[in-house]
């Protein structure tokens, strides 16, 4: 079982998933249960599917929540943009959450490739001519 909190990915998901609620705690009461919740469900997602695919035992399974982690990460990417362009999020706040997503996404789109490199057969060189 690999330990999630020695990913460098982890650290930067639990990161973004505190300034999440820090973030939306300002939100319209009436966006609780609009994108104050998307927003923060998002952002867990991100950090607990790297958690769980930690747990998982084949790198397949490994890669496939490091996917959903992904996916989630856009989705709050998408929901960053949108409560600013709703007035709901300041410039300030805006630009932290999303400079946060831009440490993420590459870390994250890294180590699934690594791990997709690592788990595919390699390609047969050429056959010796006789």
């Amino acid at each position: 079982m690999r330990d999630h909190r020695k990913l460098k990915v982890f650290e930067l998901a639990d990161a973004l998933a505190v300034d999440v609620y820090q973030a939306t705690s300002g939100f319209p009461r009436a966006e609780l249960f609009g994108l104050t919740s998307q927003m923060r469900r998002a952002a867990v997602s991100v950090a607990a599917n790297i958690v769980e695919g930690c747990a998982r035992e084949s790198i397949k399974e490994y890669v496939q929540f490091l996917d959903r982690a992904f996916g989630s990460l856009r989705e709050l990417g998408y929901f960053i943009d949108l409560a600013h362009r709703l007035g709901f999020l300041s410039h300030d706040q805006a630009t932290a959450l999303s400079a946060r997503y831009e440490q993420c996404a590459p870390t994250l789109i890294g180590l699934i490739r690594a791990l997709r490199a690592k788990s595919s057969p390699q390609a047969p060189g050429p056959k010796p001519q006789a």
